[in-house]
């Protein structure tokens, strides 16, 4: 993994990108750090536009983005339009809110219209990515509700964005996921987790917790990951401080 392909998520500091004047001061924030690339999210209510600009003038590049579940499944022809004006052609579905993963025929219909929104984009020149929570490793078929997904939807039209918690969480190994998706795992979520000894498991910073990230960066260079993209959903303080000590951490034990 090189120092480049590592990347932050804006969603682990979407508090502080409400307004133009607040990303510009995150963006210098992420880019003193050390980071050089980053991953859009539709939480920063900049326009997309605007954002590029931004980011880009304060050395960023901006390399993929989250645009929202319910206009991939509906409007996916908008989601390219952000993507143009983004200056990027790889996106990831984030979270299926509204979805019916309940039944068979709520998956089977989520695959439609993911396949819907891969081939939208795939004729726009961009590419869909699928972004996991837990919620797809319930039983379907023999299998999970992810295996039926990358089963059925062709690579040619969505990809994965494994998210390293959501995997262990969901009781997948990280490492096993990263060989299977060989070929189909353009980036990733590098996420840790705290297991304390009482109380539930938590987000911490990558390397304070339990992943091997070692062996699931390892994985996904082989499966031929290039975006490396620290997220960390909820942290203890400043986010900024958590986002500086898992850079320092991927920085001196992988690159």
């Amino acid at each position: 993994m090189k120092r480049s392909q590592i990347g932050a998520t804006l969603f682990t500091a979407r508090d502080f990108c409400r307004t133009a004047s607040d990303l510009a001061a995150t963006a210098r924030k992420l880019r003193a750090m050390g980071y050089e690339a980053v991953q859009h999210t539709w939480s920063c209510p900049v326009e997309p536009r605007e954002a590029k600009s931004i980011l880009n003038g304060e050395g960023l590049n901006l390399v993929s983005s989250h645009e929202r579940g319910a206009m991939l499944l509906t409007e996916p022809e908008e989601a390219v339009e952000r993507m143009r004006e983004l200056g990027c052609t790889l996106t990831a579905f984030p979270y299926p809110e509204g979805v019916d993963l309940q039944s068979e025929a709520g998956v089977r219909d989520f695959a439609r219209r993911l396949a819907h929104a891969g081939r939208v984009l795939r004729d726009a020149g961009m590419t869909l990515g699928y972004h996991n929570h837990d919620l797809e490793f319930r039983t379907f078929e023999g299998a999970t509700i992810l295996d039926f997904l990358f089963a059925e939807i062709g690579s040619d039209l969505m990809v994965a964005e494994l998210d390293t918690y959501w995997v262990h969480v969901g009781g997948g190994d990280c490492v096993e996921w990263c060989r299977r998706l060989r070929g189909r795992l353009p980036f990733i979520h590098l996420k840790d987790l705290a297991q304390p000894a009482e109380g539930a498991p938590h987000w911490t910073e990558i390397g304070n917790g339990v992943l091997p990230f070692p062996a699931i960066v390892a994985a996904a260079e082989l499966s031929g990951c290039g975006q490396f993209l620290v997220e960390q959903d909820t942290c203890p303080g400043d986010p900024f401080d958590s986002l500086q000590r898992s850079f320092d951490y991927l920085v001196e034990t992988l690159t």
